[in-house]
């Protein structure tokens, strides 16, 4: 698996995530101005914490161990965002819809990390 992997940027789950952080940090732009320095914050943290953690943890592969603690984090963090938007979903900062939709994108994302965890020698 590793031999096709030349840096953590070519982890799908890694691209995948930040871009989600991405268009999450963009959305949280538009929140109420107390939110974005309240909630907004958390969330951003959140969903950066994930492509983070993969890269530091990458960074670290020699210790398959290392890595997967990281990848652990990452998954921790999936679990902190899509908590987050359900918030932001409760306040009606976004759309049901546009919740689901993201909280989707996010499940498929701690599912990705679930398989490199166990993928991973």
């Amino acid at each position: 698996m590793t031999d096709a992997i030349r840096s953590y940027r070519d982890l799908e789950v890694y691209r995948r995530s930040y871009e989600l952080a991405l268009r999450v940090h963009k959305l949280s732009l538009a929140f109420p101005s107390f939110e974005r320095f309240e909630l907004g914050r958390q969330l951003r943290e959140a969903t950066k914490s994930i492509p983070a953690n993969i890269a530091e943890g990458y960074g670290r592969k020699t210790s398959p161990a290392d890595f997967k603690r990281f990848l652990v984090m990452s998954l921790g963090s999936c679990d902190e965002v899509r908590v987050w938007l359900e918030f932001c979903k409760d306040l009606v900062y976004v759309s049901e819809a546009e919740c689901k939709e993201l909280v989707d994108q996010y499940d498929q994302v701690g599912k990705m990390l679930t398989g490199l965890l166990k993928a991973w020698h």
